[in-house]
């Protein structure tokens, strides 16, 4: 373990320089995954030059407790928060994702996550990205203030749209996935709040489970349907491509990709990568075995996956690591697939209201079992309106709740029926005719102003 040398996959330190610059020049950012929380059992080795480099008061899940707070640790503290700079400085990166920061543990009055946050952004001369993963205490050592900066922050396994996958994947489970059951009031108060729990108790882990997030800005806040983590976390690694229809999946991507908090797509994603993405790693051989079995023991707490002990890919095997290699001739294939993200994140860029990411101006409510909507109340002809429908076709007259009067749909098409993509939505002056969202859809609509309802009239 080397916290100062790139792996070499990357070759030499001037290759991974070049290639954020060339990333640079195409208008793409590189955050760096960085692991401050533990020592791994093999590769570290620390301990030989300080026994003070461990902790010796906490418990860590994956190995040894990095010391922050414990006799010695001023140089622990040094040690990572220059690390945090130097890939900032010598490398031109544009922030660090701190990996499972609840198991960080440090008492101090300054927190190690403050004092890296403070670090990189001095090495960067201005304010970097710094991208958390853990639960516990994000709202003291990650809130951004007018004299931190920004920062950008996601929790592990309370994300914007943790119930969608699962539900589908796993239905009403047990283990992490407890208390989530994918409804509609659930990725609304995500949606609006940015995590569903803020300090509720959690039965599984027997705690209270998050932090007050209340009135935090979206921007600083990272979405997704999937990330490594939810698929790698199941028996056998299956995309959200594999456990929801065609349909759904497009309907939950418009709603991702128009949602305030910052979208983020998992390899393949926007062309339906087929290819699985199951725990892999490169051990020693007297290791391998003991990781695999661990890797069992935890999934044990899935009842489906329980069931299916033995058939779990080997985590040690080649053919495990190239089987998640993904298959890029599906981007042709799935070329309608690719089109959709482009035209969902033009529409997010370039409209007014999308683009500006107010969640404190984002309403919702539920229409139906599987069925929402959210309401961007911004005024004018800035308002919008999302319908998410996972289930089938709803009534659209619905929509009254969030409107001062009753709305009507004006979209040309005579059977009455809105079909997902952008439509305009306006006063009723014939309330009652009815009007559905298609299933399994999402529809968008806009406010018309009274200079496009007079031009309209003048064109008819």
């Amino acid at each position: 373990m080397n916290l100062w040398a790139p792996t070499h996959i990357y070759g030499t330190p001037d290759d991974l320089r070049q290639l954020v610059d060339k990333a640079h020049e195409l208008g793409i950012g590189v955050i760096l995954d960085v692991v401050y929380n533990h020592y791994g059992p093999d590769g570290n080795y620390l301990p030989q030059y300080s026994p003070t480099y461990a902790s010796t008061r906490y418990e860590n899940e994956w190995g040894g407790a990095v010391n922050f707070d414990d006799a010695g640790s001023d140089g622990v503290r040094e040690l990572v928060a220059e690390n945090a700079a130097y890939w900032i400085d010598e490398f031109r990166l544009d922030g660090l994702r701190l990996d499972a920061t609840q198991q960080i543990f440090d008492r101090s009055p300054e927190h190690i996550i403050t004092r890296v946050a403070r670090s990189a952004r001095e090495a960067a001369r201005g304010p970097p990205h710094l991208r958390r993963r853990g639960e516990r205490d994000a709202g003291r050592a990650t809130r951004p203030s007018r004299c931190r900066g920004r920062l950008r922050t996601r929790r592990a396994r309370q994300r914007r749209l943790p119930s969608f996958r699962e539900s589908c994947a796993h239905g009403a489970e047990r283990g992490l996935l407890t208390m989530h059951r994918g409804t509609p009031q659930e990725l609304i108060s995500a949606s609006k709040w940015g995590f569903l729990y803020q300090g509720q108790w959690y039965v599984w882990q027997k705690n209270r489970r998050g932090t007050p997030w209340l009135g935090m800005p979206a921007r600083h806040l990272v979405a997704f349907l999937e990330n490594h983590d939810q698929v790698a976390n199941s028996a056998f690694g299956k995309r959200l491509t594999q456990l929801a229809s065609a349909a759904d999946v497009r309907a939950a991507t418009a709603f991702l990709l128009l949602a305030p908090q910052i979208p983020m797509l998992f390899q393949g994603q926007e062309f339906g990568a087929s290819a699985p993405f199951v725990y892999f790693a490169d051990h020693k051989e007297d290791l391998a075995p003991i990781v695999a079995e661990g890797r069992r023991e935890f999934l044990e707490q899935f009842p489906s996956c329980a069931a299916l002990r033995e058939a779990i890919p080997d985590p040690g095997s080649r053919a495990t690591f190239e089987r998640c290699k993904i298959d890029h001739s599906e981007r042709d294939r799935n070329a309608p697939l690719i089109a959709l993200h482009r035209d969902l994140l033009a529409l997010r860029r370039n409209d007014p209201c999308f683009s500006r990411q107010r969640n404190d101006l984002l309403h919702g409510a539920v229409l139906t079992e599987t069925a929402f909507l959210l309401r961007y109340a911004m005024g004018a002809e800035l308002d919008r309106i999302i319908v998410i429908n996972f289930g089938s076709e709803v009534d659209l007259i619905s929509l009254r709740i969030l409107s001062r009067r009753p709305p009507m749909v004006s979209n040309g098409n005579r059977s009455g029926r809105a079909r997902a993509g952008v439509r305009r939505i306006g006063r009723s002056e014939v309330f009652g005719v009815a009007r559905v969202i298609a299933a399994h859809s999402t529809l968008v609509l806009r406010a018309r102003n009274a200079a496009h309802r007079e031009d309209e009239k003048r064109k008819s």
